[in-house]
């Protein structure tokens, strides 16, 4: 079914299950849908079965929105107990139409719920109430997480009482707005191989091409993917490991019920202690429109920028200080870190404003960005905040949980399929892609291509009832169509004014531009960070021509000594004739760091080099650490190379 066919059914007020394959723009087709329906001023709520999910949408949880929480059941107490909080009674009364994105993840159980606690309060006994339900998702992503042994005919919303009361109309698109067509090359489409995998019929053809990915070359800034925390986490670790540099922590902080903020902790793709260091390869993980950036959006992490915490009433992009230093922290950083931005401007005392060092991104796009705290919440039915999580909305991602790739769209991806271990694993993580060219497939097991028989005979009966579905609103004539869909703007409450919905045009266009413009702002505030390394290499340089030491330069311009070496370094290939021979150290360590950094060179092992041929200090340190310190064989190299 195309988009516009689905738009058409929607707008008859009818139920709808939204569906099709990975990049088939479900979303697309519900924004579309979502904005039509608050033109004319009908009442629409939008959830969906995670927060991650309702960023998507910019939403809320349908656990929240319901007001049934975490529960799985609700007693007639319970119901009583719902219906007589005025807000949220009022809420589920004047909604017209509930949109439920990603409903594959959320629990049949749930879903029942949410059809309970409507019919109650509503004191309506048709199926949710009586109000338009949509639903979007696609069965064949992985399925919601349940009770110790529940099986998945237990746990598939589809399964559910709930379901087959709302009598959905299924629109399944067809159309492909992910995948990028190969086939015009003479190659096989990655599109046709993920329909065979959706059809359980995937030929031997389809896994020649999948197994010749392996010694394909793919973009160096690929993601990889792999189906166990382990191999995420070792990798992960390894390459951080291996980078030079301090490390920058940043600590999470949390309030409310202990259950709920596991809960949350559970939903966000970062950690407790986050660790960073220059050169970082790091993935946001919530959408942020005024960056420009969504979740799955990638990048690799350039420096530090210190943003002032001021007060709340202020864009705290305003008060951007552009900062590199990459390694040590000033005593206010101390006594900030791991703090919300939100205590720390809380403090009644505080006469003077602090700063908190934030991660600059360089993203893949070659835009760079400011990432601050994110602030992830769950709310009771009054809209107060139960739990809430806040951290640096960034994980480390050389590697990730095809879990956590859900959603996701990569230009890139090296995947590890061998320890497949649950149906549908392969095919989420290969519809992460738009094409082969972006694959590089390590390994794949008997079960890496399967999915769920139960979702997959769900599917086959959605594309026949797809079908029918559009068969039959075709036969409808203009006039007719036009007529349903009014009729169904006035039984719920909207207008059909074209004054009205001009009015709701006007007001997205200039929604749209202020949107544009708070990206522009922040790419030219991040974009001063790079910009401003020549004034701050200017700064260290003048000093240096005073013959000040490395600490004395260090305390002048309130940087770590690292950093001014590192500044000294640059300034020194930039210039061989630098005015630094003060700073030069003794014979003794100058020859001992000489004759280490000659016999790695001769060695020649890999593992001793950075990308650009020059040598990694961790090795020379290794040698010499007995005798030498860290700071002395950085300055000794930057005499000793050229």
């Amino acid at each position: 079914m195309r988009q516009s066919s689905a738009l058409d059914i929607l707008k008859t007020g009818q139920n709808v299950f939204l569906t099709g394959s990975a990049g088939s723009g479900k979303t697309y087709t519900l924004n579309q849908y979502i904005d039509y329906l608050r033109a004319r001023r009908v009442p629409v709520a939008v959830t969906a079965s995670t927060g991650i999910a309702a960023t998507h949408m910019n939403g809320t949880t349908i656990h929240s929105w319901s007001g049934i929480g975490i529960k799985d059941e609700l007693s007639d107490r319970d119901l009583t107990t719902l219906s007589r909080k005025q807000f949220l009674a009022d809420r589920l009364k004047d909604t017209a139409v509930l949109v439920i994105d990603e409903i594959s993840m959320l629990h049949a159980k749930q879903l029942n719920l949410v059809s309970q606690v409507l019919k109650h309060v509503r004191k309506n006994d048709k199926a949710f109430g009586g109000i338009q339900v949509v639903v979007a998702g696609d069965f064949f992503q992985l399925p919601p997480i349940g009770s110790k042994g529940e099986t998945n005919r237990e746990k598939f919303a589809f399964m559910s009482e709930a379901w087959l009361d709302a009598k959905f109309h299924i629109c399944y698109l067809s159309e492909q707005h992910r995948q990028v067509s190969e086939a015009a090359n003479g190659g096989l489409d990655l599109d046709d191989i993920l329909n065979q995998i959706r059809r359980q019929e995937v030929t031997f053809e389809s896994i020649a091409a999948l197994e010749a990915t392996f010694d394909q070359n793919v973009d160096i800034k690929r993601t990889r993917l792999y189906t166990h925390n382990l191999n995420v986490n070792s990798i992960n670790d390894k390459e951080l490991a291996a980078l030079e540099g301090e490390m920058m922590r940043f600590t999470a902080t949390s309030t409310g019920d202990s259950k709920l903020v596991e809960t949350l902790k559970k939903t966000v793709r970062t950690q407790d202690d986050l660790v960073l260091k220059v050169g970082a390869k790091v993935m946001f993980i919530k959408n942020n429109t005024e960056l420009g950036v969504s979740n799955g959006t990638m990048g690799e992490l350039i420096g530090f920028a210190a943003v002032k915490i001021n007060d709340d009433s202020k864009d705290s992009s305003d008060d951007l200080i552009a900062d590199d230093d990459d390694s040590a922290e000033s005593e206010t950083d101390k006594n900030v870190k791991g703090k919300s931005k939100k205590a720390i401007k809380e403090k009644p005392k505080a006469k003077k404003p602090t700063t908190q060092k934030m991660p600059v991104v360089r993203l893949n796009s070659g835009r760079e960005v400011v990432a601050e705290p994110e602030e992830w919440i769950i709310e009771d039915e009054t809209g107060d905040v139960l739990a809430s999580y806040e951290q640096v909305p960034l994980c480390l991602a050389w590697a990730i949980t095809i879990h956590k790739s859900q959603g996701m769209t990569l230009e890139a991806a090296e995947i590890d399929l061998s320890r497949t271990f649950e149906l549908g694993q392969g095919y989420v993580a290969l519809s992460r892609l738009k094409s082969l060219a972006g694959l590089q497939l390590l390994g794949m097991n008997d079960m890496s291509l399967q999915l769920d028989p139960l979702a997959r005979g769900a599917d086959k009966r959605f594309l026949v009832l797809s079908e029918e579905a559009d068969a039959n609103y075709s036969m409808l004539d203009e006039e007719s169509m036009t007529q349903a869909h009014e009729k169904f703007i006035l039984k719920s409450g909207g207008t059909l004014s074209k004054s009205v919905i001009d009015a709701y045009a006007t007001l997205q266009k200039k929604r749209r531009e202020q949107q544009q413009a708070q990206i522009d702002k922040k790419q030219k505030l991040g974009n001063q960070v790079s910009d401003k390394s020549d004034s701050t290499l200017l700064a260290t340089r003048l000093l240096l021509e005073e013959s000040l030491s490395i600490a004395e330069i260090s305390q002048a311009r309130q940087l770590s000594q690292s950093t001014i070496m590192r500044h000294i370094a640059d300034l020194k290939s930039q210039d061989p004739s630098l005015a630094c021979d003060h700073l030069r150290p003794e014979d003794e360590v100058m020859t001992a760091v000489g004759n280490v950094y000659v016999a790695i060179k001769v060695a020649n092992n890999p593992n001793d080099f950075n990308d650009d041929g020059s040598i990694k200090l961790r090795p020379i340190f290794d040698h010499l650490k007995q005798s030498i310190d860290y700071n002395a064989i950085r300055l000794a190299l930057i005499f000793i190379t050229p």
